[in-house]
């Protein structure tokens, strides 16, 4: 696997575990942003949006479109990733609980 993949892969287990540890299980990319970045993956919102739409695809999250911002909602499937249940291809498979 390449490091872009590697990228992407962490990139998209770090967007489903922020979504998580929110209340609503929503945040938009202009929030999320920074907390991809603050794991050391520096990217412009255009590569973020690219990765909310993989999720999408892969019904992780749903998404709705503000303007130029997408809002993105934690799905079951999402959770259940984040539970180690299922295993959603192209996403970072999370560490086992106190791993």
């Amino acid at each position: 696997m390449d490091m872009d993949q590697i990228i992407r892969e962490d990139a998209r287990l770090i967007v489903l575990k922020a979504l998580a540890a929110e209340d609503t299980e929503t945040l938009n990319s202009g929030n999320l942003l920074p907390i991809v970045t603050s794991f050391g993956i520096r990217k412009d919102r255009a590569w973020l949006h690219g990765e909310l739409d993989y999720l999408k695809d892969m019904g992780a999250i749903t998404l709705m479109e503000a303007n130029s911002v997408k809002v993105a909602i934690l799905t079951e499937k999402g959770h259940r990733h984040l539970m180690r249940e299922i295993q959603i291809e192209g996403v970072k498979r999370p560490s086992r609980p106190g791993g």
